[in-house]
């Protein structure tokens, strides 16, 4: 996937068309759905492709998951509101030049009737029509656990990208919630979610680990959330990902953020280039995203590791890309 070009005014057209006609934003689960979307549900798919192509020959892949289970169930319809800004800000600024975006959610593997949902990398404005499919279930478990293993666990395992398999360039992952990650990936929940046989669990530092072969991998936690502020939530992540762990006060500026991430990542700009783009664009994020990134410097994100040695965790008859 990944072909086809972004366009502020089909997405403005859109947004126009659906406040004419009362229609939502989020069809799928304004109709009253119970389940996942077919073009979401994860079971049964072997990769999510990001392509080079003729329109983008130097793509990267950028993977945007989010809990929306709780007080996070309103983050999807903040970002899609907020897409022209995302995809402003990386493109018209240069941050990069063929950005592929993946949109997904993440629910409690235990009880929700979606606990996870993965769309496409796209290029264009069909980013717009998978956010529309997801199912904000707005469930969990009542625990301050929710199953970003099982997501993490896709992400490493059932994504295939240029950007890594030819020219050996990570990608990007923003995870966003407020909770803890279960201590491992439950060899059941993939049989049943996904479709893959495990031998055996896998803890997950170790799921973290292979993912941060293949990702650049970041996780925000949006401020005025259930447990946005526990300090356990922020040690438990800054245990996992180091530095990556982002603070947001408003909920708002998580598209301005994920922009600027990645263009300090990139080393496109420093902070303060970034923070003056925002202004040229409009935006009144620039104090909030100043806090979120200032532990974050221009060529900080890590090397990438010598690759791990994981064959026992492969699904039977796979064997690792």
């Amino acid at each position: 996937m990944g072909s086809g070009i972004w366009s502020t005014d089909v997405y403005a057209a859109a947004a126009d068309y659906r406040a004419a006609t009362g229609a939502s934003a989020f069809a799928h689960s304004d109709s009253g759905a119970r389940h996942v979307h077919s073009a979401l549900d994860p079971h049964g798919v072997a990769f999510r492709e990001s392509r080079d192509g003729d329109e983008h020959p130097e793509s990267l892949a950028i993977g945007v998951l989010f809990d929306v289970t709780g007080s996070m169930r309103t983050v999807p319809r903040v970002l899609q509101t907020k897409l022209p800004e995302l995809l402003g800000l990386i493109l018209r600024k240069g941050y990069v030049t063929d950005p592929h975006i993946l949109f997904g959610a993440i629910g409690d593997a235990t009880c929700d009737r979606a606990p996870l949902q993965i769309g496409q990398f796209e290029a264009d404005n069909r980013m717009d029509d998978d956010l529309g499919r997801i199912l904000l279930e707005g469930g969990g478990g009542g625990q301050m656990t929710e199953s970003y293993e099982l997501a993490m666990y896709f992400m490493a395992r059932h994504t295939a990208m240029d950007c890594w398999e030819k020219r050996g360039k990570r990608g990007y992952l923003f995870l966003m919630g407020d909770e803890l990650a279960y201590a491992k990936v439950k060899k059941a929940e993939v049989k049943r979610i996904i479709g893959d046989d495990l031998r055996r669990d896998i803890p997950i530092a170790d799921i973290v680990a292979e993912l941060k072969e293949r990702f650049d991998v970041y996780y925000l936690i949006p401020a005025g959330t259930f447990h946005g502020e526990d300090p356990k939530l922020l040690e438990f992540w800054r245990g996992l990902l180091g530095q990556n762990v982002i603070r947001l006060d408003d909920l708002n500026a998580v598209c301005e953020t994920i922009a600027l991430t990645i263009g300090l990542a990139e080393d496109a700009i420093d902070l303060d280039e970034g923070l003056e783009h925002l202004e040229e664009v409009g935006s009144d994020a620039g104090e909030v995203v100043s806090r979120a990134l200032a532990p974050l410097r221009r060529g900080s994100v890590a090397k990438a590791s010598a690759p791990l040695d994981l064959s026992d965790d492969l699904p039977r008859g796979t064997t690792r890309l």
